[in-house]
């Protein structure tokens, strides 16, 4: 349900938080901690990183000083997106357990799910969401757990108007603007929001806010922002279904050159917020009486991940960045009708040895589309 703008002042973000609150929600919004931008439980707007600017190049990530000290959304991202809400990295499925009278019972777990705000979603992330539940909402055989978390939250998107050097969404159609996806979007501009609605739920919490009609130049001020976002853009993957062409070139020899920088340390699929690589592990007790069954992340990366009745079928690095790289880019084409690349740039920034897909790409598809001269 879009709604007309709405202009919230800056002093009216603490409005907006304890309106999130009603029902029980908790509110989760972007933080400093550790050195980066991460989502965790804020109180009030003081929580969020104010006057906050991030650096990102490949294998570099570093918060500075904003040129504006009052905003609180002047950057990109951080190396969360919304997977870790939904897709947890370790949970119990169930549990299994012998009773000596009537033999093996299994019992699944319970999944247990707190209403959840979160502040400070960006476009790429929403579209990141999207293909999260094509894959675990998949009819008929959707994930309960998966299922509970996603009903639960409301998103209150922020559209990007300070991209990293790493970002490269306009070029997968995924930002900087977030165009579905969202129960509330948020231009932020200097003096404060401009406030749209995207669901129902949105809506009731916009009338609850204290908004006023924004001037005609605070919407051209927040229309130049997110233009400016995307024209400060220079990475990029090129414009087209690239399975073809990955496709093509299984046995190119650039594949090598990759494979002898790449360290398969799996941080790319970690920050990465699509992937969704999960291995299965058995826990039993001492005596073997109950075993309790867990999901955690997994990466194609790791040789675990590939092991076939006692065989890694994919045993050196070529092979697991190359089923990392196609699968992402062209056969999830034929899962899901587009590529699995959002363009959020994550993968460059926290590559320890600075890998830039879209560098890879240009060069294996051979057209120069990566990294903009």
């Amino acid at each position: 349900m879009a709604s007309e703008p709405g202009f919230l002042p800056r002093d009216g973000l603490d409005r907006l938080i304890e309106v999130l609150r009603r029902d029980g929600r908790e509110v989760i919004g972007p933080r400093v901690r550790d050195g980066a931008i991460v989502y965790a439980p804020i109180a009030t707007a003081a929580d969020l990183p104010t006057g906050v600017r991030d650096a990102q190049s490949p294998g570099a990530y570093a918060l500075n000083a904003a040129s504006s000290a009052e905003r609180q959304f002047a950057w990109a991202n951080g190396p969360q997106a919304l997977k870790p809400l939904v897709f947890s990295p370790r949970e119990r499925l169930w549990t299994s357990w012998h009773a000596p009278a009537n033999g093996l019972h299994f019992g699944a777990a319970a999944h247990t799910t707190r209403p959840t705000a979160v502040i400070g979603v960006r476009a790429c992330d929403l579209a990141a969401l999207d293909l999260q539940d094509r894959h675990f909402l998949r009819e008929p055989y959707a994930d309960p757990a998966y299922r509970a978390r996603r009903e639960s939250l409301f998103l209150v998107a922020v559209h990007c108007t300070h991209p990293a050097d790493t970002c490269f969404c306009v070029s997968t159609g995924d930002g900087p603007e977030a165009a579905k996806g969202f129960d509330l979007a948020l231009h932020e501009i200097d003096a404060g929001f401009v406030v749209t609605s995207g669901s129902n739920a949105g809506a009731e919490v916009l009338a609850s806010l204290p908004l006023a009609v924004p001037a005609e130049a605070q919407r051209d001020e927040a229309r130049a922002g997110v233009a400016a976002a995307a024209a400060a853009q220079t990475r990029r993957l090129p414009a087209r279904d690239l399975r073809p062409a990955l496709l093509a070139r299984i046995e190119d020899p650039h594949w090598q050159v990759v494979a002898e920088r790449c360290l398969s340390c799996g941080n790319c699929t970690a920050v990465c917020p699509t992937c969704f690589c999960n291995a299965e592990i058995e826990e039993p007790v001492s005596d073997g009486s109950v075993s309790e069954h867990f999901r955690q992340w997994d990466s194609c990366f790791t040789a675990g991940h590939s092991r076939l009745h006692g065989i890694v079928v994919r045993a050196d690095t070529l092979a697991r960045y190359r089923q990392w790289l196609i699968h992402k880019l062209a056969t999830w084409h034929d899962q899901y009708g587009r590529s699995g690349c959002v363009g959020c740039g994550r993968c460059i920034a926290w590559c320890p040895v600075g890998i830039d897909l879209t560098a890879e790409v240009a060069v294996l598809c051979d057209d120069g589309e990566g990294v903009a001269p």
